[in-house]
């Protein structure tokens, strides 16, 4: 194919959540920047939900643990923080939605299921340890890259802290059960679609 010439290109959507970004009034980045960031980096649709760093965005080339990595090193470019990014295809939203190992929890308290997001699947020996060492009536369950963590009396004032689950299984963030769900509309809504795209341009 010419230089300049076009051709259509399937669009892909992606759901990424930022671990640690606008928690306690420290390492602060507006969404508005953020998707003003991912759009300068030629992404397409991009779009965010509440405050706590979750992206909706189309892309064309790179996917998985490749994306992840290249968001992350712009991100140090641009904003100079070391931010995490867990990257999840649409289909993989919905797998673990419906893998949930607490339905009953989901429907009566969704506030106080928390999905943690991993980069890689957990030792199972690890959440065996983690489990144990819980003194509280938190319960944790795994299913794939995921945790599913239950809080019974809430998240805000549980010992079983993000920090501690990180020791344990390795760097993460957490969404609770609402949060999913909308992110799950959200990113139904701007379903995968063909573009015209310059073959220069591949992000």
């Amino acid at each position: 194919m010419r230089a300049g010439h076009w051709s259509l290109v399937k669009l892909t959507t992606h759901i990424g959540l930022l671990r640690g970004i606008n928690v306690g009034g420290h390492r602060s980045v507006g969404m508005t920047d953020l998707r003003n960031f991912l759009t300068q980096l030629g992404f397409d649709d991009v779009r965010s939900l509440l405050q706590s760093g979750n992206l909706v965005f189309e892309s064309r080339a790179r996917t998985g643990a490749e994306l992840e990595r290249f968001l992350e090193a712009e991100s140090l470019k641009r904003f100079g923080l070391e931010i995490d990014f867990f990257v999840r295809a649409p289909e993989e939203w919905k797998s673990m939605i419906r893998q949930n190992p607490f339905r009953k929890e989901a429907e009566l308290d969704p506030a106080r299921l928390v999905v943690m997001m991993l980069k890689s699947p957990p030792r199972a020996e690890d959440v065996a340890a983690l489990q144990e060492g819980i003194a509280g009536p938190e319960i944790v369950r795994a299913k794939g890259r995921q945790l599913y963590v239950f809080y019974p009396n809430g998240q805000g004032r549980s010992r079983l802290t993000n920090a501690v689950i990180e020791r344990k299984v390795g760097r993460c963030t957490g969404r609770n059960w609402n949060t999913v769900l909308k992110l799950a509309i959200l990113a139904k809504s701007g379903s995968a679609k063909l573009t015209p795209v310059s073959p220069r341009k591949r992000i």
